[in-house]
C-alpha cells in the first residue's frame, strides 16, 4: 500500500490491539504449585529439565576425562542418581495423573475394622464390628451418626438384617459389638455372601448410605477367627431373582427321630431365629404347625404354643406321629411358621418341607433320620415365603 507524503497513517482497532496488547503468543501464568510439585506416594519424583541438562554436561565431561572408563561415568553428586536414575538417560518420564489419586472413592468413604467366626458345631456366624476410620461426613456439622447393618446374600430381607447401635457425631466410631447369625449351615457357607453396610442415621429423614463391603463366606475356615480391615465401597447392585419363593423369612431348628420302641416318628420344634417381622411394632407372635402328608384323615396337624413379641422364639416341643418305618419314604413333613393376630386372620411367615421330594439339607436330614433309627438328629433349615401344597390360611 502506497502512502502519500504528509498523509497520516491509519491503523485499525484490530491492528492496534494486536500491537499494543498482544505482542506474541499468550503464555500460561505459572502457579505456586509449579514451584512445589506434589508426587504420589511410592513413586520417584521427576527431575527438573535444568538439572537434566547439567547432569548431561557433567556426565559427558567426566566421560571424556576418564577415557571411557565405565567406573567413572557416575559421580556421587550426580543428580540423576539422587532422583532415582531418571536423569541418566536424559529423558523426561511421563508424569502421573495426580488428580486421580485424590479422587479415589475407596479413601473418601472410610475403612472398616471387623472380624468373622463360623462356629460350625453350633451353626452360628459371629460378626464382631470393631471400629471405622475416616468415614465420609454426611451431616451439616461435618460429622456423621454411623451404624452398621448386616445382610446375607442372596435372599436379603428384613428377616436376616442385623445392626449395631448408632454412635453420634463421629467419623471414627468404635462399636466393639458382636452380632450373631444362628442357623448357618455348611451349605450357607459355600453359597452365601455377607454384606456389611455403614449408614448415617437421620432423625427427620431417611438414613443415608455411606459405604459397604462384601465377604464371601467360603473364605472363612470353620472355628477360626479371621480379621478384616477393608476400604468401604459405593453401593453395589443386588441380584434380585424372579423366583420369590427364594426370599428368606427366617430359620428353624427341627429334630427328627424314628422310635422303634413306639413305632413312630418324633418331630421336635426346637427354636426359630431371625423371623420376619409381621406386626407394626417390628416383632411377631410366632407359633409353628406341622403336617405329615399325604394326610388322608386330616389328623396329622400339630401346633406349638404362641410366643409373644419375639423374632427368635424357643419352643422345645415334640410331636409324635404313629407310622410304620417302611411308610416314611412315602411321606413329606411340612412345617409352617405363623404370626398370631387377634381379631383377624393369622399371617404366614414361612415354611419348609422335609421328605423324599426335597433337596439339599432338607433331603439329607430326612435320609439321616431313616438311616439312624432311635437317634435324634437336629438341623437348621431356611424358611421361605412359599411352600408347595400348603394353603396360607390358618
Amino acid at each position: 500500500m502506497t502512502q502519500r507524503k504528509g498523509e497520516k497513517t491509519t491503523i485499525s482497532i484490530q491492528e492496534h490491539m494486536a500491537i499494543d496488547v498482544c505482542p506474541g503468543p499468550i503464555q500460561p501464568i505459572k502457579q505456586i504449585s509449579d514451584y512445589f510439585p506434589r508426587y504420589p506416594r511410592g513413586l520417584p519424583p521427576t527431575v527438573p529439565p535444568a538439572l537434566i541438562r547439567a547432569s548431561s554436561l557433567r556426565s559427558s565431561s567426566a566421560s571424556h576425562n576418564s577415557g571411557d572408563d565405565p567406573a567413572c561415568s557416575h559421580t556421587d553428586d550426580d543428580p540423576g542418581r539422587a532422583f532415582g536414575g531418571a536423569a541418566a538417560t536424559g529423558k523426561k518420564e511421563e508424569e502421573p495423573d495426580i488428580e486421580g489419586y485424590d479422587s479415589d472413592d475407596s479413601t473418601t468413604l472410610g475403612t472398616l475394622d471387623f472380624s468373622l467366626l463360623y462356629d460350625q458345631e453350633n451353626n452360628a456366624l459371629h460378626c464382631t464390628i470393631n471400629k471405622a476410620k475416616g468415614l465420609k461426613p454426611m451431616d451439616h456439622n461435618g460429622l456423621s451418626d454411623p451404624y452398621v447393618k448386616l445382610h446375607l446374600l442372596p435372599g436379603a430381607s428384613k428377616a436376616n438384617k442385623l445392626r449395631t447401635k448408632t454412635l453420634r457425631n463421629t467419623l471414627n466410631p468404635v462399636w466393639s459389638e458382636t452380632l450373631t447369625y444362628y442357623g448357618i449351615t455348611d451349605e450357607d457357607m459355600v453359597r452365601k455372601t455377607l454384606r456389611i453396610s455403614v449408614c448415617d442415621e437421620d432423625k427427620f429423614r431417611h438414613n443415608e448410605f455411606i459405604g459397604e463391603t462384601r465377604i464371601p463366606l467360603k473364605k472363612l475356615k470353620p472355628n477360626q477367627t479371621k480379621n478384616f480391615y477393608n476400604c468401604l465401597e459405593k453401593q453395589l447392585p443386588i441380584d434380585k431373582t424372579d423366583d420369590k419363593s427364594l426370599e428368606e423369612r427366617g430359620r428353624i431348628m427341627i429334630s427328627l427321630k424314628y422310635s422303634s420302641q413306639k413305632s413312630g416318628l418324633v418331630v421336635g420344634i426346637v427354636r426359630c431365629a431371625h423371623l420376619a417381622a409381621m406386626d407394626a411394632n417390628g416383632f411377631s407372635d410366632p407359633y409353628v404347625k406341622t403336617y405329615l402328608k399325604p394326610d388322608e384323615n386330616k389328623k396329622s396337624k400339630h401346633k406349638t404354643a404362641v410366643k409373644k413379641k419375639t423374632l427368635n422364639p424357643e419352643f422345645n416341643e415334640e410331636f409324635f406321629y404313629e407310622i410304620k418305618y417302611a411308610d416314611l419314604s412315602k411321606k413329606t413333613l411340612e412345617v409352617t411358621v405363623w404370626d398370631y393376630d387377634i381379631g383377624k386372620s393369622n399371617d404366614f411367615i414361612g415354611g419348609v418341607s422335609l421328605g423324599i421330594s426335597a433337596n439339599g439339607e432338607r433331603l439329607k436330614h430326612w435320609f439321616d433320620c431313616l438311616k439312624n433309627k432311635d437317634k435324634k438328629i437336629e438341623r437348621w433349615h431356611t424358611l421361605t415365603n412359599e411352600l408347595p401344597g400348603t394353603t396360607f390360611n390358618d
